[in-house]
């Protein structure tokens, strides 16, 4: 198969050397606004490059894979679906909600399939707590606790093109609050606050945040965030229920250090970043992308997944403006899918 890739900055270069190595990829081809960059990419992977998007689309593709900046998502998958081509996108889908909306809608009339990278969903741990809570392992779920904590901030120039802190970091642990439980959000009540540089409140964001979400089955989730987490990255999940309670990322790696006399756990080493927490995570949705643009396996993550998620973050950005809680039924937006 030819898959194409458009942006190769960090994650672009990570995706493409991945990309390189699987089976069923025969031809690979990368494209970025800098070509000068692609073709020095391309150039260390021994694949080869466009030198321009337009001619990348045009190139015959039997998948494609958007790793541009954000701006560009909405329009790239756009272009990819109007010409039938099977398409990755790292989240988010777009900017803003309504062309979120229109995508997914665009997506549904097409036919073709659009797999969003959220890529938890292809975590062991969180696969495992997914099996327990639809197996009835843990008996009703009754309270989940999410957490992700970036170890450091990212550079002040992101912030503005970023959506904010519930859009661009909770957002991951709003589509895995889905995923796991198998349930929609129905109310939020969120907060935030500036502790840190005054970068994130000149751009109108918060650099940590917590919200209160309500579950269709009335499960409560509390979910937090943070940009200074300096004991390392650390992203967490616990599934409490009626027979027994699942933890996510409680591995040696955890970034914490224990208050109690004679405690060495854990022994680490930590994590620093997403890339490296969740590295055989994105191999692995990667594969399953292969799979779906060969057609042997629907998309795990379409856009109307996304826009689930997107919305769960659009009203908790209203609620932390609001101080009120917000319902979800007042967030423009159709429930195309549950997963």
């Amino acid at each position: 198969m030819r898959i194409g890739l458009a942006g190769t900055g960090r994650i672009g270069a990570f995706h493409a050397k991945t990309l390189s190595s699987l089976d069923g990829v025969d031809d690979l081809v990368l494209a970025d606004l800098n070509a000068d960059h692609a073709a020095e990419v391309a150039h260390g992977l021994g694949v080869r490059s466009a030198a321009t998007l337009d001619e990348l689309l045009g190139s015959d593709l039997d998948g494609f894979v958007i790793t541009a900046g954000t701006a560009a998502h909405a329009d790239l998958i756009e272009a990819a679906v109007e010409r039938g081509i099977p398409t990755f996108c790292e989240k988010p889908v777009a900017l803003d909600l309504g062309r979120t909306l229109e995508l997914a809608q665009l997506e549904a009339r097409s036919g073709v399939p659009v797999h969003i990278g959220f890529q938890r969903r292809f975590d062991a741990g969180y696969r495992r707590v997914k099996d327990a809570v639809t197996d009835g392992e843990i008996g009703f779920v009754h309270t989940v606790r999410a957490a992700t904590m970036d170890q450091a901030p990212p550079h002040a120039a992101y912030l503005p093109t970023s959506g904010g802190l519930f859009r661009d970091c909770s957002v991951h642990d709003f589509d895995i609050i889905r995923f796991v439980t198998g349930h929609e959000v129905r109310t939020v009540f969120a907060v935030g606050a500036n502790k840190g540089e005054k970068f994130f409140t000149e751009a109108g964001d918060v650099d940590s945040a917590a919200a209160t979400l309500v579950l269709d089955d009335d499960t409560l989730v509390a979910v937090t965030a943070t940009r200074y987490n300096g004991a390392g990255h650390d992203v967490r999940m616990e599934v409490h229920g009626s027979k027994g309670t699942l933890g996510v990322g409680h591995d040696t790696s955890l970034a914490i250090t224990s208050a109690e006399e004679g405690i060495d756990w854990p022994p680490g080493p930590r994590h620093w970043s997403f890339m490296e927490r969740f590295l055989p995570a994105y191999v692995a949705e990667l594969e399953a992308f292969v799979d779906v643009a060969r057609g042997s396996s629907p998309s795990p993550c379409t856009v109307a997944d996304a826009l689930e998620a997107f919305r769960t973050a659009e009203a908790c950005a209203r609620s932390m403006v609001s101080g009120a809680p917000v319902h979800l039924a007042d967030i423009p937006g159709l429930r195309l899918v549950a997963t």
